[in-house]
């Protein structure tokens, strides 16, 4: 008989029905007015054909031992038992640390994985991997690269800006404009790390439409906002210019605040002096804003005035710094809001992400969670996270980052547990060809991904359901149990196991566990976090035994508003204690793609740039609707928006037709850097000279053994150039690249993408 217990997942609470060891349903409870479809991809999950049955090594390792290879992604494994993996990768470690230090290796384990306080993936390689006595590390992420170097400096803060967020119910009550640039799609607040209870971004706007309010989306995409606002479909990567025409109409106009700029802000007359064109000659006014735009210089005048007349929140999404000098969209967007000087008012100000996860809007905790303590790492080697294949193709090469100039390490072994950089990597071509290049790869994973298919040692791990853990996130009240949902698959194990008995077999076994077993661990995380807490909670058997535990929030807050009312009193932290839209620091470092105050660079990929007379059509690959990331690519929700299984790209009708082309059939996406095929979707909601292709989709190259093959089922990272976004950051700049499409010709390939590799059980 099936079994319907409850857990959490990154996208939602759910009860599952259990079958024969696999989940066969699942539902949200009744009280998440909007969950999340991501929660169709999970039945069958656990035994779907991309898990990893037991542990592996990729033949041509074993052959001829640790060492660069051309053979990564096409060879063929060997099973082995855990006892020879364990001395397999023990031994190993050990020649790394001992040979080239622990400098030697790369900590990557960079992802969501999976929810869950204890199993997760990255607290445990990297508790681990300290122990062994450290690591090189990355800072930052894929998501957040530009954000996470560019606003500590502008604002004082990076987290506050999502965790302390302006609130919806405060933006209902209070706000009459939302300018949002990069639009505010719902389809991505059906996540949030660590998982989430409830959705509430789609009542919100409900409410704030029912008031009153208004929305403007800057998008190339209609769908960036659900329902009804007013849609400006500017060119792809013009954000920062149409933001500098309306600043333009503020300042010259009488309409920019000036006693805030004064009392609030550092550097302004600095940044007013390029914006009317006073240093370079060239005044950023509507107009200028609108040859570089596509849009109207009289409907940005006119917002500008709406804006300066309404109480307004500015929103900048995180996917407009996830391109070439991405730093500038955040900073751009605060020193409009600084200029309307609402910053600190009730659903006035500015926000950052609101639609791109289901964080920003919702109240935090008053507490922090429970969590596995790592300890401190004694190598001191970190990366931005985009640059891992910059750091692998060029050991020993100096570079800057963030006002430091460092020195890319000689990594030997790469060590990833949880995440597939080939989904969110840029140039998978250039990713490949450096993954060659070091002595051993090692993954854990419960499936058979692009990143495992690459490895030399494969660990198989449990999914979250087949094991006991709980969790919860910084923006939800619920604190969540998740109960093991069926028996580990085949010969899997999860990771605090394995890490276990590697631990033990190099010295280390009572260190890293500390004589606990995983359930024990679960009970004194708890407990020990329950002792600093300033009010009461269940015990742990309570906990338990209910499912979740309710934690306090704090309610109705409005970003920045104790700084606004005293500044001395509640400075930012950055040098000044203001918001400083002019940085004497950035200025210092004399980057030439980051100056010291916002404005426009052109892009090396737009529509108004001369590669795209070769290729003219503009590919934004966004988040996808059917799936977190590239997780669970195989399951139904997934699968069902594909287009002959392929991943779907959409185009404006005009640009189809000129092609040939109509809905549903196969079509190659290509540049000179690589090309991947897709399934057409005709939409007239895409600007014209637009394409969407979401992330996401697992890589399946045609010929295996060949880095510059063509991706048979649309991943656009092949596509991609592997650039960062300035020399402050060097953010990931995967969110926008030119393009050619055409029609598919010959018979379409099947996908194997979610096909394990061949596994030989004899040597």
């Amino acid at each position: 008989m099936p079994h319907s217990p409850t857990s959490l997942t990154h996208w939602g609470v759910f009860s599952a029905e259990i079958v024969d060891g696999d989940i066969a349903a699942v539902n949200p409870p009744p009280d998440d007015a909007d969950p999340s479809p991501l929660l169709g991809n999970m039945p069958g999950s656990i035994r779907h054909r991309a898990r990893i049955t037991g542990p592996a090594v990729r033949r041509g390792w074993l052959r001829d031992g640790p060492g660069p290879s051309t053979e990564r992604g096409a060879d063929e494994f060997v099973a082995v038992s855990w006892d020879e993996l364990t001395d397999l990768l023990a031994t190993e470690l050990r020649r790394v640390v001992d040979t080239y230090g622990n400098e030697a290796i790369y900590g990557g384990s960079y992802g969501w994985s999976s929810a869950g306080r204890f199993h997760h993936a990255q607290s445990q390689v990297h508790r681990f991997l300290k122990m062994l006595g450290g690591y090189t590390f990355s800072r930052h992420s894929y998501s957040l690269g530009a954000t996470g170097a560019i606003m500590p400096r502008v604002v004082g803060t990076h987290d506050d800006l999502f965790k302390r967020s302006t609130q919806w119910d405060v933006i209902v009550e209070h706000t009459g404009l939302m300018v949002c640039f990069g639009g505010m799609p719902l389809k991505n607040t059906g996540i949030n790390d660590g998982g989430t209870s409830a959705h509430p971004m789609r009542d919100a706007l409900r409410r704030f439409r029912g008031r009153g309010g208004r929305i403007v989306s800057f998008s190339p995409l209609r769908d960036d906002v659900d329902g009804d606002c007013q849609w400006l479909a500017l060119r792809p990567g013009t954000d920062v210019a149409v933001m500098l025409g309306l600043a333009y109409v503020l300042a010259t106009e009488g309409l920019a605040d000036r006693e805030f700029l004064d009392t609030h802000c550092t550097g302004y007359e600095r940044f007013e002096r390029y914006l009317l064109g006073h240093d370079d000659g060239v005044a950023k006014s509507p107009e200028w804003a609108a040859h570089i735009s596509g849009l109207s210089a009289d409907t940005l005048r006119a917002l500008a005035h709406r804006m300066a007349a309404e109480r307004t929140i500015v929103t900048v999404s995180w996917s407009l710094q996830r391109t070439r000098h991405g730093e500038q969209a955040p900073w751009m967007g605060v020193t409009l809001a600084a200029m309307l000087g609402q910053i600190g008012l009730p659903g006035g100000g500015f926000g950052h992400g609101y639609g791109s996860m289901n964080e920003p809007g919702l109240a935090p905790l008053r507490c922090r969670l429970p969590s596995l303590p790592q300890g401190p790492n004694p190598v001191r080697t970190f990366i931005p996270v985009a640059a891992v294949t910059d750091m692998l193709l060029h050991p020993g090469e100096p570079f800057d980052y963030n006002g430091l100039r460092l020195t890319y390490p000689d990594i030997k072994c790469v060590y990833w547990s949880g995440g597939n950089p080939f989904h969110h990597h840029q140039n998978i071509p250039r990713l490949r060809r450096a993954l060659g290049r070091v002595d051993t790869i090692v993954v854990h994973d419960p499936y058979w991904t692009a990143m495992a298919k690459h490895a030399d040692i494969v660990v198989p791990s449990t999914t979250s359901f087949e094991r006991n853990d709980f969790s919860g996130s910084k923006n939800d009240p619920l604190l969540v149990a998740m109960p093991q949902l069926a028996e580990p698959y085949a010969d899997s194990r999860d990771d605090y196991t394995t890490f276990s008995a590697l631990a033990e077999r190099l010295g280390f076994g009572e260190q890293f566990t500390e004589g606990r077993t995983a359930w024990e661990w679960l009970v004194h995380l708890y407990e020990k976090w329950a002792a600093g807490l300033d009010f009461a909670v269940p015990s742990f058997a309570e906990f338990w035994a209910a499912g979740h535990v309710e934690l306090p929030t704090d309610t109705g807050l409005t970003l920045f508003e104790d700084f606004r009312a005293d500044p001395q009193a509640h400075p930012l932290g950055t040098p000044s204690g203001r918001i400083e839209i002019f940085s004497e620091d950035i200025d210092s470092f004399g980057y030439d793609d980051c100056a010291g105050h916002p404005r426009w660079y052109e892009p090396a990929e737009w529509l108004g740039g001369e590669r795209a007379r070769r290729y003219p059509l503009h590919l934004l690959a966004n988040q996808p609707a059917s799936r977190l990331h590239s997780q669970l690519d195989g399951g139904a929700t997934s699968q069902s928006s594909k287009v002959q299984g392929r991943e779907p790209v959409r185009m404006h009708p005009s640009d189809a037709a000129a092609r040939g082309l109509t809905d549903g059939d196969v079509v190659r996406v290509f540049n000179d850097r690589g090309a991947c095929l897709a399934g057409v979707v005709i939409d007239d909601g895409v600007l014209p000279r637009v394409v969407q292709l979401a992330t996401g989709a697992w890589y399946d190259p045609a010929d295996p053994a060949d880095p510059d093959s063509l991706c048979l089922h649309g991943n656009p990272n092949v596509l991609t150039d592997d650039v960062g976004t300035s020399s402050l950051a060097k953010g990931c700049t995967g969110a926008h690249v030119l393009v050619e499409i055409e029609k598919f010709s010959g018979p379409v390939p099947p996908v194997r993408a979610h096909e394990p590799p061949v596994i030989r059980t004899l040597r």
